[in-house]
Order: structure tokens, then C-alpha cells, then sequence
């Protein structure tokens, strides 16, 4: 049985990557430092509570038993937070980052699946959007992600590792059998949001109705996050049967509009959901959807579980857990 070492693995899509690779066979060692993640969310007996900054733990943890490779999460992945504290961003995400790929070269763990972001086009030229395109981030968190892919790429170059760094926008859902779910603090994201607005009578804010898109709101390409976990387990399956390092955009390839999100949530939920629409946030495109053709093709893998009102059934019911 193959272990591997799953870095942020208390957080959201950390902690679903986790149970698809106990569900396909695979034994987990889980590395997370606790700031963002959830202790709950892992068996103990799993947990390393350690930050990555600290190599000479990670390097103990790793000769615990043979690591196969490594997934890694631990990333703070707030936009606006990271344009406000970009040191807390650039230590965390690429300092960490290093000090993980310093603690694998000593360990001997060569293979290495990055969980990266779309952000790292920035306003794209091309929707859907192409690996092709270059690097255009336009906020700390983007750059941070080109960072580290970069890093990676020289690695593979000079100390002989292959990497996979999967790129994609809107992670949502929840595990199809409520065993954990979306939870951050404070949250950010759309859903959980709405649900709040709908439990609270509190009318959620949404930002911008006159984009250029068939009903005003913007558009972006929602992932159900056991879809997204099911690609980095087909990312290591890929790297432990000798695959060379790749770039992968992991998306469905469609998109949502907000507005279709909140009827969507009205829909499974059975209540209209108290909104109301500010104006649009500074940076914010009218549409974001990746193009995944390429993973499709290379790796196999497709979306199963993210339909709109799949995505909204599965989190609703980890809310109401």
C-alpha cells in the first residue's frame, strides 16, 4: 500500500483528497499546521501537526514510512487578505513551499502533485482558458502560485523531480456522504454565503448585474471538490506510473452565473435566498471558464458530480450536518 503525504489535509479540499485516496487504496499521512485547517476533519491517528516552515519535521515525518509522493494543499488562498498582507502570503505559500521541497530532496520523495490556481492567468485573453496562455496573475495570491510552479519546474530540472500542478477557479460541494465539508473562517465563498444568508435572514451581498453576460452576473466554472480530489488522485496515479510533469486546468469546461447559483440554491433548498446586488468588485471578469481537455485526454479523468444542483445538494446537506 503506497503512502502519501498530503499537505493541508485538515482543510476543504485537502481533507476530500484525503478520503478519495483512503477510498482508491492508498494509505495518508496528513502534515498540517492547524492555522486554517480543522482537527476534526482528520483521523488523529493520521495528523502531523506540523507547519511547513519547520523541515526538519516535515524530513521526520517523511521517514516514518516510505512516502510515494506528496499532494500539497497549505496555501492561504484569500484574494483580498493577500493583497493586504502579502508577506503573510509569500512566506506561507512560497517559503513553505520550499521548505517542503527542501525536507522531499532530503527524504528521497520525488513526485510531487501541487494544488495551484487559475489565478495564475489573471484576466485572460481566451475563455475558456488554454495551459497555453501565459502567466499574467494580478494579485499577491496569483503570483504566489506562478512562484511555486516555477520553483518546481527548475526542481525538475536540477534535482530530478516531476510534478503535476492542477490549476482551477471555484472549488464548492461537499463529500456526497456528508463526511466533511466547506468550513472556513471567515468564508468567502459563494455558497456557503448563501446558505448563511438563508439560515440568518441576513441578505447576502452579491457584486455586479450589468456584466457583458446573458443575465448580468458574472460567470465562473464551479467544480464539485470530490471531482476536483478525484484529479489530484489521478495526477499521482499518473506521476507513480513514470508520467513526466505536467500543467492541467481542471474544470467542467461550462460555467454558472451567480444568479444561476442562487435559483439553483432556491431550488434544493426549497426558499428564496435574501440577496441583494452591489456593484462589482475591482478585478472581477464577467467569465472564467477553464478549458480541461488536456487532463481529459492525458489523465482520463471527467467531472461526475459537478451539476449545479449537485454541488448545492451536497453542501446543503454538510451545512445542516
Amino acid at each position: 500500500m503506497k503512502r502519501i503525504l498530503v499537505t493541508g489535509g485538515a482543510g476543504y479540499i485537502g481533507s476530500h483528497a484525503t478520503l478519495e485516496l483512503l477510498d482508491a487504496g492508498y494509505d495518508v499521512v496528513v502534515v498540517d499546521n492547524l492555522s486554517r485547517g480543522h482537527r476534526r476533519a482528520v483521523e488523529p491517528a493520521r495528523l502531523r501537526e506540523v507547519d511547513l516552515l519547520d523541515t526538519p519535521s516535515l524530513i521526520r515525518v517523511m521517514q516514518e514510512a516510505p512516502v510515494a509522493a506528496v499532494i500539497h494543499f497549505a496555501a492561504y488562498i484569500a484574494v483580498g487578505e493577500s493583497m493586504k498582507n502579502p508577506a503573510l502570503y509569500f512566506r506561507n505559500n512560497v517559503a513553505g513551499s520550499i521548505s517542503l521541497l527542501a525536507a522531499m530532496q532530503e527524504a528521497d520523495v520525488r513526485n510531487i502533485v501541487f494544488s495551484s490556481t487559475a489565478a495564475v492567468y489573471g484576466m485572460p485573453s481566451v475563455v475558456p482558458i488554454p495551459e497555453t496562455l501565459p502567466y499574467a496573475p494580478i494579485n499577491v495570491y496569483g503570483e504566489t502560485k506562478v512562484m511555486i510552479e516555477k520553483v518546481l519546474d527548475w526542481f525538475g530540472q536540477t534535482q530530478n523531480f516531476r510534478s503535476v500542478c492542477l490549476r482551477y477557479f471555484n472549488a464548492s460541494g461537499a463529500d456526497p456522504a456528508a463526511r466533511t465539508g466547506e468550513d472556513h473562517e471567515p468564508e468567502t465563498h459563494l455558497i456557503p454565503l448563501l446558505f448563511q444568508a438563508i439560515r440568518t435572514g441576513v441578505p447576502a451581498t452579491l457584486f455586479g448585474n450589468d456584466y457583458p453576460t446573458p443575465d448580468g452576473s458574472c460567470i465562473r466554472d464551479y467544480i464539485h471538490v470530490s471531482d476536483l480530489a478525484r484529479a489530484h488522485i489521478g495526477a499521482v496515479d499518473w506521476l507513480l506510473k513514470g508520467g513526466e510533469s505536467r500543467k492541467f486546468n481542471v474544470g467542467t469546461g461550462a460555467g454558472y452565473s451567480v444568479k444561476e447559483v442562487v435559483d439553483a440554491i432556491a431550488r434544493v433548498v426549497g426558499q428564496p435566498v435574501p440577496h441583494v446586488w452591489g456593484p462589482r468588485r475591482e478585478g472581477d471578469p464577467a467569465l472564467l471558464v477553464a478549458d480541461s481537455s488536456k487532463l481529459q485526454g492525458e489523465l482520463g479523468w471527467s467531472p461526475r458530480d459537478s451539476a449545479l444542483d449537485r454541488i448545492v445538494e451536497t453542501a446543503w446537506r454538510w451545512y445542516n450536518r
